[in-house]
């Protein structure tokens, strides 16, 4: 009986062992994920604040409402990049959104699971195409056709920015929804039918609203895939130095391609302020990631209420 009880107790310290370095492995992940989050805050922070302070400082009043940015002769203003940034955010968001959830709506509550099988991998593989070969098709395809028919007869242009980032959004906001409007339960469905709705109120007034909590994440998630988005846009932004855009026609410069630019070979100040354009885009889709998620846990909350 005694040796039964020490192998036991043998057994026990061998499994809290094991629970601990479980445990410290667990931690430690985390941490490594904490950890390099407030590295890179902490490192983009420092270069990009530098510009403002000490001898020689630069006018942050003027680097955020300036309508010019040319390194040559000493001109920082990004308030046109974030104009440009928002306006193609936007657009890419009132266009993606709609398509976006009528697509997950199809797939989630109408097609035929022949018709499912077909659409889910195209998506799939929509989400899986390298940024750079959007930013081609979009010179080769969406800029050549968008010169046909603008006035001012150039195609690298605000309207070619929201069209393919429109593209980019699409598999994120498509996959989120569509999970999300499986997630609601049957018996809303069959609560609906049973009053009279047809199939398309049903879908409308009752499975989209109780879905509204994850449509609005996958929102979310394509604000910042559109608002981070480098390569493509580059190619196809047109990358003015100044200016503010006038029209759908007109060329924008956003934040994310003026940092990609110039950063291989600027130096010193001009190093130093494209560090702090960084800043700036980190905290404008940090307000707006955080304005979007305190919405959603509202809905969310109002949802449980019910």
């Amino acid at each position: 009986m005694k040796h039964v009880g020490k192998n036991e107790m043998v057994a026990k310290q061998q499994k809290d062992y094991k629970e601990k370095v479980f445990h410290f492995i667990f931690l430690f992940s985390a941490l490594i994920s904490v950890l390099s989050v407030i590295a890179i805050i902490a490192f983009v922070f420092s270069k990009g604040l530098k510009p403002f302070f000490g001898e020689n400082s630069y006018s942050f009043l003027d680097f955020i409402t300036g309508l010019k940015w040319d390194p040559g002769t000493e001109s920082y203003g990004i308030f046109y990049m974030i104009v440009g940034s928002v306006l193609a955010t936007l657009g890419a968001i009132a266009l993606g959104v709609p398509i976006g959830l009528l697509t997950a709506v199809f797939i989630a509550e109408i097609a035929p699971k022949k018709i499912v099988a077909i659409i889910r991998p195209a998506i799939e593989l929509l989400a899986g195409i390298p940024s750079v070969i959007y930013g081609a098709f979009g010179l080769g395809v969406i800029v050549q056709l968008i010169k046909k028919v603008s006035p001012t007869g150039q195609g690298e242009s605000l309207l070619a920015v929201i069209c393919v980032l429109t593209i980019m959004i699409l598999p994120t906001i498509i996959t989120l929804s569509e999970s999300s409007l499986r997630a609601v339960p049957k018996s809303y469905r069959e609560a609906s039918y049973g009053l009279g709705a047809s199939k398309i109120q049903t879908i409308f007034k009752t499975v989209v609203p109780a879905a509204r909590s994850g449509i609005l994440s996958a929102t979310v998630l394509g604000i910042g895939r559109a608002m981070g988005e480098t390569m493509a846009v580059m190619m196809i932004a047109g990358n003015n130095i100044g200016g503010l855009p006038k029209s759908i026609w007109s060329k924008i410069r956003p934040l994310t391609s003026n940092i990609s630019m110039e950063m291989s070979y600027a130096s010193g100040r001009h190093q130093d302020m494209l560090f702090a354009t960084g800043v700036v885009l980190f905290l404008f889709i940090l307000v707006i990631n955080m304005v979007l998620i305190k919405i959603t846990s509202k809905m969310g909350n109002a949802n449980s209420k019910k």
